[in-house]
């Protein structure tokens, strides 16, 4: 059902510093920063040869990243994601074997334009799981 790895994220508390340490201390090409209100997140993405590294900065009040950096104050892995061909179907066959999807069950729309789902991380062992349509 899966395919490719798309991106792991990362929570950031500074995200001018974190596109910094990767764009001048990395040698990566980054992204400009894109604001995703109904996620409550604003991104850039490292690109990378075989995936991207996506660094994610609380965006608003309630933002999941707020939260998540309250435990992690230094920031962290968030979410792993990975590609699907069909978002429904995979929601669909996940939820029939009692994963939990997040949210209202509905993709939503990502960062790169694509549905998509967040799944529980503790039916993924510990890991929040975000599936993108491609």
């Amino acid at each position: 059902m899966i395919g490719r790895l798309n991106h792991v994220a990362i929570a950031v508390p500074d995200l001018d510093a974190a596109t910094n340490l990767y764009a001048n201390g990395l040698g990566a090409n980054v992204s400009t920063p894109q604001a995703l209100p109904e996620h409550g997140v604003t991104v850039v993405f490292v690109e990378l040869s075989n995936t991207k590294v996506e660094l994610l900065e609380p965006l608003g009040e309630g933002s999941p990243i707020a939260k998540f950096l309250e435990s992690n104050p230094s920031g962290g892995m968030h979410h792993i994601c990975y590609e699907v061909e069909d978002i429904v179907s995979a929601r669909e066959k996940l939820i029939s074997q009692g994963a939990r999807v997040l949210g209202d069950g509905n993709p939503k729309t990502g960062a790169h334009g694509k549905p998509v789902l967040f799944l529980h991380p503790k039916d993924f062992a510990g890991t929040l799981v975000e599936l993108e349509q491609v």
